[in-house]
């Protein structure tokens, strides 16, 4: 089981007050057009979901509009229809990808994800199974998932070495804020429209908060982080202090101080 190794000091009833009026504020349809969430939101399709909601959060780093524009110039690499693309695609069908590149990922990396999604998607019907089947209802966080899904996804002679740094392991002290927030996206339920809550086997509780540079700076201003570097263990620190504020959906408040941070809060 995963937790951290310090005790978090209690938070506060402002700081809570505040973050549970920000969630109410930013955990809504409005926060969907300009967020890389707003991708897997254009399908309906659970396993168009599932992929290109991973696209979005792999790709999401640099400038959100530029991070949109990418994923769509995928989705329309793949006809617009990714599990349908994915699962019958031909050698012949990936020659376009072979232009596609967004900062270090390109198209060795492309080709490979491709790869992935279709020798996984013939044996699965969802790519909840990569991330659950390595964790149990007695893990306190999805660390376990994280991991295991590293190893799967890079176990195969055809893994070129250079892709292994877009899919972060606790094991390598990450972070892994982007797998945090894809998790997010499909585990969190509630009625707000935004997450999509279409996974089961991984618990709300067992989320890890994505530790962006928004809310790695407002955490360390309400003093819910006091880890000097951001790495794996500070993203256990921040999740264990909102767990202290609400235990069964702790990453619901990464609304909150994602939103406090584009707000510009200083305390």
């Amino acid at each position: 089981m995963s937790s951290t190794d310090t005790e978090n000091p209690p938070v506060s009833s402002y700081i809570f007050d505040l973050l549970e009026e920000k969630v109410v504020q930013y955990n809504r349809p409005d926060f969907i057009p300009f967020d890389p969430i707003s991708i897997p939101h254009r399908f309906s399709i659970k396993q168009d979901i599932e992929i290109m909601g991973f696209w979005a959060a792999v790709l999401a780093w640099g400038q959100r509009k530029t991070i949109i524009n990418k994923c769509l110039e995928l989705s329309r690499l793949m006809d617009n229809a990714p599990y349908d693309f994915v699962l019958n695609h031909e050698p012949s069908d990936l020659k376009p990808f072979l232009d596609f590149k967004h900062r270090t990922f390109n198209a060795t990396d492309t080709l490979y994800f491709l790869h992935f999604f279709q020798e996984y998607y013939r044996r699965h019907d969802s790519l909840e199974f990569a991330f659950s089947n390595h964790i149990t209802s007695l893990d306190t966080t999805i660390e376990n998932a994280l991991i295991g899904f590293h190893d799967q996804f890079s176990d195969s002679e055809n893994f070129p070495a250079r892709t292994r740094k877009h899919i972060a392991t606790p094991v390598r002290k990450s972070s892994c804020k982007r797998l945090n927030m894809f998790l997010r996206w499909m585990v969190r339920k509630d009625n707000q429209g935004v997450d999509f809550g279409i996974w089961n086997n991984i618990q709300p509780a067992q989320l890890v908060c994505p530790c962006d540079v928004h809310v790695d700076r407002v955490a360390r201003l309400l003093g819910m982080i006091r880890r000097p570097v951001t790495d794996w263990q500070t993203a256990l620190e921040l999740t264990a202090s909102l767990r202290s504020l609400d235990p069964s959906d702790p990453v619901k408040y990464d609304f909150a101080l994602f939103g406090l941070g584009i707000e510009g809060f200083a305390k």
